[in-house]
């Protein structure tokens, strides 16, 4: 493995020289994907030369533990061994993690798309409730969150509900979280106490920008309509309403939270270039699927991967066997405690293709 990074400085220096090219500088998307990669190995040099010094220093407190013969000072040095080697230790698990090849949606803005599934009304109210998980959990991250589109079912839930969430790596975040979510609660219109189970899916497809995936206007069926249900005085007095069918793949995406037909149509947009990268994705992703089978991260809309169980207060994540009994946490949004051990169990499998 390390004789792959013999080279980094010198990879390292011709990026750094790139970076400074006016030709370069003058285009935004080329600067800042060379600027991401540069960033990148720099933190892979500086890993890789604080490993070359500890392996120094072991290499000449092994010299001293063959040529010292005072046993105070012996056992000083092999304290002094035993140290360096966790931190060498450390430094190499860190280098590895960097080696491990990066989603290139990482760095993305996200589109959430939660749905109800089984469970009438009760399911529609867990929509909303993992809305606002998501929203508040966005909010400790400093992330903005902007609805698209919604469906509302006037008692605080909704049928379906797709935001845009933008900040600092969100998809590298909660990628994980698409999959069927399992509610089982005692509903409130439920008279006899009894405990239902109900289902809502939710999709997390990363933001694609018009230049990158760029959609045929020949291949499109645009419709107007009046927005329903409740929204303010635009609703049902004018089309402003967006439905977008994107005929080669049979895509339909709607959109009618704005006043403005403009902007429905910008939005339901960005929403199909999304959801056309998605399908692009499964497609090759179904074509690797032995690999999927090993990652927390397949994106299986149809995989349950998650239970909130209300009566006692736990949540389960399925797919590490993780169960959590601080509920009430989960739902005002500290997501960290389910999150990042999915992140370390993407990470450790990773792991064991680096050599």
């Amino acid at each position: 493995m390390f004789d792959k990074l013999a080279d980094l400085g010198d990879k390292l220096a011709a990026l750094e020289g790139k970076l400074s090219e006016p030709a370069l500088m003058a285009n935004q998307a080329e600067y800042q994907k060379v600027a991401r990669e540069h960033s990148h190995i720099s933190r892979l040099y500086s890993l890789y030369c604080q490993f070359q010094k500890v392996q120094d220093q072991l290499d000449e407190s092994r010299k001293l533990l063959r040529e010292e013969e005072e046993e105070e000072l012996l056992e000083l040095v092999r304290s002094e061994i035993n140290d360096l080697n966790g931190r060498a230790a450390d430094l190499e698990q860190a280098i590895r993690l960097q080696l491990v090849p990066k989603d290139p949606n990482d760095d993305r803005n996200i589109f959430l798309e939660i749905r109800a599934g089984t469970g009438g009304d009760e399911a529609a109210l867990f929509v909303g409730d993992l809305f606002r998980m998501y929203c508040r959990f966005a909010e400790s991250r400093g992330w903005k969150v902007e609805v698209m589109s919604s469906n509302a079912i006037g008692i605080g839930g909704f049928k379906e509900i797709i935001a845009l969430i933008s900040g600092d790596e969100v998809y590298s975040k909660l990628k994980y979280e698409s999959g069927v979510h399992r509610v089982q609660r005692v509903p409130e219109t439920e008279a006899q106490g009894r405990i239902h189970t109900s289902a809502v899916t939710v999709a997390v497809l990363p933001e694609v920008d018009e230049v990158e995936l760029n959609i045929d206007s020949g291949d499109l069926r645009i419709d107007t309509f009046r927005a329903s249900g409740s929204g303010g005085q635009h609703v049902n007095k004018t089309e402003s309403a967006i439905r977008i069918t994107h005929m080669p793949s049979g895509l339909v995406v709607t959109c009618q939270d704005e006043k403005s037909q403009h902007k429905n149509k910008a939005k339901a947009l960005k929403v199909l270039r999304a959801r056309l990268l998605d399908m692009m994705e499964q497609d090759r992703h179904d074509k690797i699927s032995e690999d999927r089978k090993s990652q927390v991260g397949s994106g299986d809309r149809s995989e349950r991967i998650r239970t909130y169980n209300f009566p006692q207060g736990r949540v389960t994540d399925h797919r590490i066997n993780l169960t959590i009994y601080r509920l009430d946490d989960i739902m005002l949004g500290r997501l960290d405690e389910i999150i990042n051990p999915l992140i370390i169990h993407s990470q450790a499998a990773a792991l064991k293709t680096i050599q």
